[in-house]
């Protein structure tokens, strides 16, 4: 392959095996703008951007910062989950303790937690032929853990946090989704969900922010951090833009503010 060259999505998403009908529907499902994971009532930092740089702020910027970010630090965990779900509880406590930033972990587990509610409560009765049996008793036990760490009050650390990365990453393998196609729609949500955030912080109205969504460098920016993220070892992981954990971290002090 020529250096430089576009990359053609269709070449680096050809699943292996045949997308059955089920897969292909689940696939449509995790992608939905509409899956209520709460993932549009933050701004992953953006706000904060807006605050501290104005008026030299530009969201084309932004964006490669987070992407970079967001691929660095919780893609590898995706991948992980996806290809050994059994590992879960062990990749949701790895990640929990690699987060610095307090305000991203939040948004990281309370995502986390409204994705495994929906998968207690719509898509585990769903489950697509020749799911793999040790995968969902692996989800199941991380639900059960869960639940026995919010019933228990104390002043130690929680056994069970779920975060979103690990979460996705292996219900996404149990609906028979291929890793690469749930390495490209974990990073085209969090594209979404940034749009949506400059949208209504009125950087641009929604046809722009289409026309961005639509555009081929989005989908050749997430193509490449995929790429550059997937040999990476969890315990690689790590942010690439330490500025990100700043804007993050810094969003609970704006004197006014429309996100979480």
């Amino acid at each position: 392959m020529v250096r430089g060259a576009s990359l053609p999505p269709v070449s680096l998403l050809t699943l292996t095996g045949t997308l059955t009908s089920s897969s292909h529907h689940f696939l449509l499902l995790l992608s939905d703008s509409a899956l209520p994971l709460g993932s549009f009532a933050f701004s992953s930092g953006l706000e904060s951007y807006l605050a501290h740089t104005r008026p030299k702020s530009s969201f084309p910027a932004f964006l490669n910062f987070s992407l970079s970010s967001y691929a660095s630090t919780t893609l590898p965990f995706v991948l992980a989950a996806h290809r050994k779900p059994i590992d879960l509880i062990e990749l949701d406590d790895t990640l929990d303790a690699a987060i610095m930033c307090t305000v991203g972990r939040r948004a990281s587990v309370a995502q986390g937690r409204a994705l495994l509610s929906i998968w207690d409560r719509s898509f585990s009765s769903a489950l697509p032929a020749g799911a793999s049996a040790a995968a969902v008793a692996a989800l199941k036990d991380f639900t059960v853990l869960l639940r026995a760490t919010s019933s228990n009050i104390t002043t130690g650390l929680p056994t069970a946090s779920a975060h979103l990365g690990p979460l996705f990453g292996a219900i996404a393998g149990i609906l028979g989704i291929s890793l690469r196609q749930a390495a490209y729609v974990f990073m085209l949500s969090h594209v979404k969900a940034l749009l949506s955030a400059a949208v209504r912080a009125s950087m641009f109205g929604p046809y722009h922010a289409q026309k961005m969504l639509a555009s081929v460098e989005i989908q050749e920016g997430i193509l490449k951090v995929i790429e550059q993220e997937w040999n990476t070892n969890i315990e690689d992981a790590g942010q690439s833009v330490p500025v990100m954990d700043l804007w993050i971290g810094r969003h609970e002090m704006l004197y006014s503010r429309i996100f979480n």
